[in-house]
């Protein structure tokens, strides 16, 4: 399995939760699941891995298929405005690492939160910044 992202985490790139909000607007009422990568302490990524499985009630991430990248955490989403982790969410964010968003309905800049691995609610800044045409929000594995 990957490691966790060892630089400090400064924030999320504004493009990149915009994109979360939308790919969790269209999966629904099914939950989506991903991993989170940061470069240079910004959160820029979403990974998809093979093997992901979702429903109405919940997404599972088939770890053992991440390959050895550095993640941040972990993004999901819940079908309804409820934003607070499951024992199941507690779990894997004990896997993957300090930063793993939730996002609720209505999928909007206000229906997010994140968490630290042990579940506690944290501030995760959005930050304005643009990205090089190389750059990607989506890294399919």
């Amino acid at each position: 399995m990957g490691a966790w992202a060892t630089a400090r985490i400064k924030g999320i790139a504004k493009s990149t939760l915009e994109f979360i909000l939308e790919v969790s607007k269209s999966s629904a009422p099914r939950e989506f699941a991903g991993l989170l990568r940061a470069e240079d302490g910004v959160i820029k990524d979403v990974i998809f891995l093979p093997g992901t499985e979702s429903s109405q009630v919940s997404a599972t991430i088939r770890l053992f298929m991440m390959p050895n990248i550095s993640i941040a955490g972990s993004v999901h989403s819940h079908p309804t405005s409820n934003t607070n982790p499951s024992r199941a969410d507690l779990a894997l964010f004990a896997r993957v690492g300090g930063h793993n968003i939730i996002a609720g309905a209505p999928y909007d800049m206000r229906s997010w939160r994140c968490y630290d691995s042990n579940g506690h609610s944290i501030v995760l800044k959005v930050l304005d910044i643009e990205f090089d045409d190389d750059d990607s929000d989506l890294v399919l594995l």
